[in-house]
C-alpha cells in the first residue's frame, strides 16, 4: 500500500455498505483520489478479526488506523468533491453529536443486521 493511499475495509456483506462504498470507489476513480478498498474477509490484514471490522467502519489514513466518523471523514477528506463534509462534520459542535449517532445508533443497527445476515441459512 502506499503511503499516501487511503485504505478503507468495509463490510462487502452489508448491502448498505456496499452501495456507499461503491459510490466513494466510484467517485475516486473520477477524481483520480487514492482510495484503496479491502473486504472483510481481509480483516487479519489489519490487524482485526472479522467481528471488529464488521462493527464498523474502518480507514487507514496517513499511516494511521481510524474508524467510526473518523474513518468516514478521512474518506471524504480524500475525495475532491467531499471535502466540504469532511471539514462540516469536524466542526466542535456537530463533531460529537455525530459520532454520538453513529456510535450509539447507525454502527450497532448495522452490526446487528450483518449478525442477522450470518445467522441465515
Amino acid at each position: 500500500m502506499d503511503d499516501q493511499d487511503t485504505r478503507i475495509l468495509y463490510n462487502d456483506t452489508c448491502p448498505l455498505c456496499r452501495f456507499e462504498i461503491d459510490h466513494y470507489r466510484a467517485a475516486a476513480a473520477r477524481e483520480g483520489a487514492p482510495l484503496r478498498f479491502d473486504r472483510l474477509a481481509d480483516a487479519a490484514k489489519w490487524g482485526l478479526t472479522e467481528d471488529q471490522a464488521a462493527r464498523r467502519l474502518h480507514v487507514v489514513h496517513q499511516g494511521e488506523l481510524l474508524s467510526g466518523l473518523a474513518a468516514f471523514r478521512a474518506i471524504w477528506a480524500t475525495l475532491p468533491r467531499w471535502r466540504w463534509l469532511a471539514r462540516l462534520t469536524g466542526l466542535p459542535v456537530i463533531r460529537p453529536a455525530l459520532t454520538v449517532l453513529y456510535d450509539r445508533i447507525a454502527a450497532p443497527l448495522l452490526y446487528r443486521a450483518h449478525l442477522r445476515r450470518q445467522r441465515r441459512p
